[in-house]
Order: C-alpha cells, then sequence, then structure tokens
C-alpha cells in the first residue's frame, strides 16, 4: 500500500466520455494519454489498478435501441466500443511503462484475453494493470454495473466514478451556482434521490459489498492521483458513519 494511502486495490470506471475530450465524437489521443499518464502515477505508488472502460463515445446501446435498433444488439454494438476504447488505453498506458492487459467479457482471443476471474485475479498479483472491457458481456447491464461487479470480484477497497465534475452537487453545477458539493452521501441517499452517479444495480451491487463509491474529476491533471491520498474534491458514496 502507497504511503499516505488507505487503499491496497481500487477500481477505477472510465466513461467513454472522458476519454473525448473536448471533441464531439471519438477519442482524443491527448486526453487520453493525460488519463493514462494519471493512473501510471498512482499504479508506482504500489497501488493496483483494474479499469472499466465504456463505449459511449463510439456507440451507446440505449442510444441504439431509442433510434429503432433492438436493445440486445444495440448493447453488443456498444460492448465492442469498449474494447476499442479498451485497447487505446492499453496501449497509451505502455507508453508510460505499466504492463496491462485487455481482458474481455466477450472470448476475441485476437486481440485480447476472455475474462477468466482466477487469471484475472494472477495478473494483479503480478503488479499488472488490468482493463475490463465489454461490460458484463450481457445485454441490459450497463458498464456501471459491470464496474461493481469486477470491484467485487477483484477484492477492491474501492471504486473510483472517474466524470466530469469534481463530485455529486445538490443540483447541477453548470445551470445554478449555488450548487454544493456533498461530502458523502449513503448508498441509500442516492437510490432513494435518484441520484444521477451510479445506475441502481451498481449502487446496490456496492452496497451488498461494501465496496465505496468514489466520485470524483477526471479532466483535472493528477486528480486521480490526489483524490487517492484523500486530497482535493470528491464525494465518497458508503455505509452512513
Amino acid at each position: 500500500m502507497a504511503a499516505g494511502s488507505k487503499f491496497r486495490r481500487i477500481l477505477l470506471k472510465v466513461s467513454g466520455e472522458a476519454l473525448m475530450g473536448d471533441e464531439p465524437y471519438g477519442i482524443d489521443s491527448e486526453t487520453v494519454d493525460r488519463i493514462a499518464g494519471d493512473i501510471a502515477e498512482v499504479s508506482r505508488q504500489g497501488i493496483g489498478i483494474c479499469l472499466v472502460v465504456g463505449g459511449g463515445n463510439i456507440f451507446r446501446g440505449i442510444s441504439g435501441a431509442a433510434a429503432g435498433m433492438e436493445r440486445a444488439s444495440a448493447d453488443y454494438v456498444g460492448m465492442l466500443a469498449t474494447v476499442m476504447n479498451a485497447l487505446t488505453l492499453q496501449h497509451a498506458l505502455e507508453k508510460n511503462n505499466v504492463q496491462t492487459r485487455v481482458l474481455s467479457a466477450i472470448p476475441m482471443a485476437t486481440v485480447c484475453e476472455p475474462y477468466v476471474r482466477r487469471r484475472a485475479l494472477r495478473h494483479m498479483d503480478k503488479g499488472r494493470l488490468l482493463i475490463f472491457a465489454a461490460g458484463t458481456g450481457n445485454p441490459f447491464f450497463t458498464t456501471d454495473s459491470a464496474a461493481a461487479l469486477r470491484a467485487a470480484e477483484m477484492g477492491c477497497d474501492a471504486l473510483f466514478k472517474g466524470t466530469n465534475v469534481d463530485g455529486v452537487y445538490s443540483a447541477d453545477p453548470k445551470k445554478d451556482s449555488s450548487a454544493k458539493l456533498h461530502d458523502r452521501l449513503s448508498y441509500l441517499d442516492v437510490l432513494a434521490r435518484d441520484l444521477k452517479v451510479m445506475d441502481a444495480a451498481a449502487i446496490s451491487l456496492a452496497r451488498e459489498n461494501n465496496i465505496p463509491i468514489v466520485v470524483f474529476s477526471i479532466r483535472k491533471k493528477g486528480g486521480l492521483s490526489s483524490v487517492v491520498q484523500g486530497d482535493g474534491a470528491f464525494t465518497i458514496i458508503g455505509e452512513q458513519e
């Protein structure tokens, strides 16, 4: 465990939208390199890291369904988009000399490893960073749910949700200048108030396994390292103290 950090192993959820930077679509290479650099910095502190990456910058299943595509098929297309993002992040991390493996819930042995829990745990024990792609491998489940599931399977101390804002606010800070940042919320607060932090299945799974969720801004350089050390702005979702 890194000095000053209470975390031994974390899971970082990176949305597909975070990889767009300021672009309207796709992958912004400078943004990917910055995020990879931040992740590499935390990895060098001796903290085990695994990632779940979304695909909303390329294709979002629920949007495809809304456009008339059958939902399950749309979700599978979205899962393939996450593999593209995962391979892009892997390249960027390996440029930072971080040994990285992509494990996909949909087997595609030509480009990455299939997800097998015991194999994933062995990789982590050897100090490798893991990127979990293709969600849970099942339609109708989001990558938020996949993040909570993999965090439980990997025995992570916390689930970090990288967003475009500093945490969970009382209102949309872009629309309401008086919005207040919550330092801490309970799982039940998020569920009862229908706060759009993660979907209800992900929150419930984290609650059942007592995995705190740390919501922070991934847009700030060095933000992940600061939050892991307990500095900066963020919101913790967990059991009531």
